[in-house]
């Protein structure tokens, strides 16, 4: 694994990425390409701040699809050797984008190729752009890439974009935008015990809160428990209790197919397939269980047409 660390940490010099690559999308890969391509003897490096400026300045909590834990398995095969998130904080945010780019990129990150997309915003209000970057470095000798924006029949090539099929439930779309699986993981934790009582034992998990997640609904999905390399079909809830306690939280209820396995206090890794319904509110226990009788065995057989 590419190791995560800050600016002072990083092995120099550098030949950086500098965006925040939320979701790795088309668009992403081909500016971390351009360094990877041609590091211009820096080390292929991924610069992104944490949290997101937005988090800072306007009090927006900002999910991510991609934790920077995460993302460390996803850029190693891209070429990349390391991520650095730089602490975004109000001192950094007064930071104009000459001395940002002065300080940060060349003086700490000692970059020698610097690649960006062409939207890249920096600086004391934004004030910066990819042009404004490429004049400022180019005229310290630093080489600059500015990769334009990336469209398809949909439009612009976003996170946005897959946020938004997520929201919808639409994993085929979000996948096809990430060009891989959406996945997000979870420490099962103890619930109420209700699915036991019902016969439909689940893992409760708890995802961190920073994590997008899909729109709220029941899913067909895969899971793996940490350790182990089986895919293990499973049918997940996301949201509140509407028959049982409709004034519960939001959450994410895993439960196995045809297996009973004691989770509490393991990690499971989920990868929602296919939103089979949207939550609705039963008349009783009693409704309720068949319903999800009949969830497990759509998920089923959605799971054996993917794993076929």
């Amino acid at each position: 694994m590419i190791p995560l660390c800050s600016p002072q940490q990083a092995c120099k010099s550098t030949a950086l990425a500098l965006g925040s690559f939320d979701g790795l999308h088309a668009g992403h890969r081909r500016v971390i390409d351009a360094v990877c391509r041609e590091p211009a003897g820096g080390i292929p490096t991924v610069v992104s701040f944490w949290p997101h400026p937005r988090e800072v300045l306007h009090g927006e909590p900002r999910l991510r699809l991609d934790l920077p834990e995460e993302k460390l398995d996803l850029l190693a095969p891209l070429g990349i050797q390391q991520l650095v998130l730089v602490p975004f904080n109000r001192e950094l945010a007064q930071l104009s984008a000459s001395r940002f780019v002065e300080e940060m990129l060349i003086g700490t990150l000692q970059a020698r190729h610097i690649a960006v997309g062409a939207n890249f915003r920096f600086g004391r209000g934004r004030e910066g752009g990819a042009e404004t970057l490429k004049a400022l470095a180019e005229a310290a000798g630093v080489r600059v890439t500015v990769v334009p924006i990336l469209e398809d029949p949909g439009g612009r090539m976003s996170s946005s974009r897959i946020r938004q099929a997520l929201s919808e439930g639409d994993l085929i779309t979000a996948r096809e935008l990430l060009q891989r699986a959406y996945q997000f993981q979870g420490t099962v934790v103890q619930g109420r015990g209700l699915g036991h009582q019902l016969g439909w034992p689940t893992a409760n998990l708890q995802v961190d809160g920073r994590k997008f997640l899909p729109g709220l609904g029941v899913y067909a999905a895969w899971a793996w428990v940490d350790g182990e390399n089986a895919a293990l079909p499973a049918v997940m809830n996301l949201g509140p209790q509407p028959t049982v306690d409709p004034d519960s939280p939001s959450a994410v209820e895993v439960h196995l197919l045809d297996t009973r396995r004691d989770l509490e206090g393991r990690t499971l890794r989920v990868e929602p397939v296919e939103r089979l319904r949207g939550q609705c509110r039963f008349s009783g226990l009693e409704e309720l269980s068949a319903q999800i009788s009949r969830d497990a065995q759509q998920a089923r057989e959605r799971l054996q047409e993917t794993a076929g």
